[in-house]
């Protein structure tokens, strides 16, 4: 499968025409942009989120031009330190649009999910996210191929299913 630069991956978000279906499934990541935000907010100070400007901009743009953004969040319960940390920033993507979900992991038992993290674009293009061990993002991986696409498909339909919209979850 062709990997992808992370400049590479932004354009592709910035530009997919009708939907972007993405997948999360770990319980804590670390990426270089988000790991000082974590660090404050673990300390009890305030961030106004404006680092978030530039996605929610891109997610407002997409909504207009009629696209769909949803995200679904596989996460164990009780939280870890970083769903907290996500979910207490999730409202500005919500609101610019992003249909941010939540889905207890003991739901989601029966159900065959890709080993990675992926965005679906357009129905066609799968972009696996690879992680360190760390959370550290390691790559990006892309495939065409139509077994990869129905199983990404296929995973998030049925993710979605019980997935909780991030104004009704209770964060436990």
């Amino acid at each position: 499968m062709p990997t992808i630069t992370e400049a590479e991956f932004g354009d592709l978000l910035r530009t997919f025409e009708r939907e972007s279906l993405h997948l999360e499934t770990r319980d804590a990541y670390g990426t270089q942009t988000e790991l000082p935000y974590m660090d404050r907010w673990a300390k009890g100070q305030p961030d106004d989120l404006t680092w978030l400007a530039d996605w929610c901009n891109t997610l407002r743009s997409h909504v207009a031009a009629g696209a769909t953004v949803r995200r679904a969040r596989i996460v164990s319960e009780p939280l870890s330190a970083y769903q907290r940390w996500s979910y207490s920033i999730a409202h500005p993507m919500v609101d610019a649009g992003e249909d941010i979900r939540w889905v207890p992991r003991r739901l989601v038992s029966s159900i065959g999910i890709p080993g990675n993290d992926f965005y679906l674009l357009d129905g066609r293009l799968v972009i696996f996210l690879l992680y360190t061990g760390e959370g550290l993002n390691a790559q990006f991986v892309t495939s065409t191929d139509a077994a990869d696409v129905e199983l990404c498909r296929s995973a998030f339909a049925a993710v979605w299913k019980l997935a909780i919209p991030h104004r009704d979850y209770q964060p436990v």
